[in-house]
């Protein structure tokens, strides 16, 4: 490639205003945003939620979503106006020359079809290559990004593999066809942090090798500093400022920036140590369970008391949501027993009468999915005030309208609104309300601010915090970001391949010396360094790790 033509724009944004619709009336969202991108470099957007980030990398393939506009502005990829291009043109360049990453592989892929279906047609329909080479190619990439038996994890359905594995696979099918920008929104929130560092190293490499343009979109900024060539920060729509990594790293100019960059400041306040003659509100003596004849937990015990957060780590496939299968009943243990406040549970959820059930409830990772997109807030709420407390008119509209104040959101403004209506840090506190609504003594929280910018999460975390002490609940909080766990958890119980192999108090399970295993996600949370994954790899690679 010649040196004119590393120099040119491969993507030139001028201008860019796009308006959301609200009611009959159209609002301005992003506000004459400019962006420029060569061959072969990664453009990192930042910014916390409602910044606009995914609305401009959508806007980069000529895509708006429905309720969404372009008022004004040029976007040129490789000489094509988008903005004016027809439906054909732009049709043509998606998935062949522009492809996307969508943050939730699970909402993404067709459940109905194959992996390497779903791979092999976006090559195939745009003329690139054969079945038969789309399948080559599908199992090199599938390789080259640490997929489990690359040869026939293929040929699974989207349900049968886990949710890092299923985002790696996305990866792959964005890369099918060889395109010339990618753009990744969020790809490896879902991820621990072991295989977050095999994602992002493999998505460098696959995109340094075939010279792809990149914008990725995060709120990561850690993970942004290992990825990015250059990083656009941006605030309700608008630019605050943009410069190469390390130097936005060093010197951030914008106060916005800089608040960006502070560490997180939230920390919950700590708690006394309970006695051992408690009795814990949860549990779990010995328990081992399969799915079907293959065993996924193995002689797992750990208890939670009252008012006390016990935070579960370990990498994707390590038990720790089917831990949280088990105690809600959903999966059955095939050995030991859940206990709550000491007395034992039936291990069926169908087993288990109204009140045993009002007990655990659960806060999901993607409210997105979570929450039923026809209901409105009141009527999502409403209905277990009602199931479980019997609650109806107004009194249940009373009780409604106290959680949503509870959760620190006005009723009048939220209690008629659609789901699709609220920002992904609204939608989590309803799914906390929720929650709340049932009464219970424990709350499942898994992976709840993963997919939440560091401002918002730390919210959710203020209010999680607030609320236990309020209401004096027990929390198993299911995660796998470690700076989460130091802000929240009061005990630490760390899992591998479906057994426990550590448990304590934070403060000692954070001060060396560990298990290898705890050692190993400690070493893999990512640093403000550019250099920090280049220097990891080298370290791992000269260990033979």
């Amino acid at each position: 490639m010649t040196n004119s033509t590393e120099t040119q724009n491969l993507l030139t944004i001028r201008g860019l205003r796009i308006e959301g619709k609200s009611g009959d009336h159209w609002n301005e969202i992003v506000h004459g945003v400019d962006l420029d991108l060569k061959r072969g470099e990664v453009l990192g957007l930042i910014g916390e939620s409602g910044a606009g980030k995914s609305t401009i990398g959508l806007a980069a393939m000529g895509f708006t979503r429905d309720g969404c506009r372009i008022s004004s502005g040029t976007i040129d990829f490789d000489g094509i106006d988008l903005v004016n291009a027809t439906q054909k043109v732009r049709r043509g360049l998606r998935g062949h020359r522009i492809a996307y990453v969508a943050q939730s592989a699970a909402a993404s892929f067709n459940p109905a079809h194959k992996l390497i279906d779903q791979y092999c047609e976006s090559p195939i329909v745009h003329g690139v290559m054969s079945r038969d080479q789309a399948e080559k190619d599908a199992v090199d990439l599938y390789r080259r990004l640490h997929l489990p038996n690359p040869e026939d994890i293929g040929f699974r359905y989207p349900h049968q593999v886990s949710g890092g594995q299923l985002q790696r696979a996305m990866t792959a099918m964005a890369m099918a066809s060889k395109p010339d920008l990618i753009i990744f929104d969020e790809p490896t929130t879902a991820l621990d942090v072991t295989t977050q560092i095999e994602v992002l190293s493999a998505i460098r490499d696959v995109v340094r090798e075939f010279h792809t343009a990149a914008i990725y979109i995060t709120h990561d900024l850690a993970v942004v500093a290992q990825m990015a060539d250059r990083v656009k920060v941006l605030l309700k729509g608008e630019e605050v400022e943009e410069s190469d990594t390390r130097s936005m790293l060093n010197d951030p100019k914008e106060d916005y920036t800089k608040s960006l960059w502070a560490v997180r400041s939230f920390h919950a306040e700590p708690k006394a140590d309970v006695s051992q003659a408690c009795t814990p509100v949860v549990s779990i003596k010995n328990v081992t369970a399969a799915y079907g004849k293959v065993p996924v937990l193995h002689d797992v015990s750990f208890n939670i008391h009252k008012g006390r957060t016990v935070a579960v780590v370990g990498e994707s496939g390590s038990g720790k949501s089917t831990t949280a299968r088990v105690i809600t009943g959903l999966l059955p243990a095939s050995k030991g027993e859940i206990c709550f406040n000491g007395k034992v549970m039936p291990g069926s959820y169908k087993q288990r009468s109204k009140d045993q059930l009002r007990q655990a409830q659960m806060i999901y990772q993607m409210a997105d999915t979570a929450l039923n997109p026809k209901q409105t807030i009141g009527e999502i709420i409403g209905r277990p005030v009602q199931f479980y407390l019997g609650l109806r008119g107004k009194d249940r509209l009373e009780r409604v309208r106290a959680l949503l104040d509870e959760i620190e959101l006005e009723p009048d403004l939220y209690i008629n609104r659609l789901p699709s209506e609220l920002s992904g840090g609204q939608k989590q506190r309803i799914g906390i309300a929720r929650a709340l609504a049932a009464e219970p003594e424990f709350i499942i929280c898994d992976e709840v601010t993963s997919a939440l910018d560091q401002l918002v999460a730390e919210g959710i975390l203020k209010l999680l915090s607030k609320v236990q002490k309020d209401f004096g609940l027990a929390y198993m909080f299911i995660t796998h970001d470690l700076a989460t766990v130091r802000a929240i958890a009061d005990e630490v119980v760390v899992m591998q391949q479906g057994k426990v192999v550590e448990a304590g108090p934070k403060d000692i399970m954070f001060t060396p010396p560990h298990h290898a295993y705890t050692d190993l996600l400690l070493s893999s949370i990512p640093e403000m360094d550019p250099d920090w994954l280049d220097k990891l790899l080298k370290q791992r690679e000269e260990a033979g790790q």
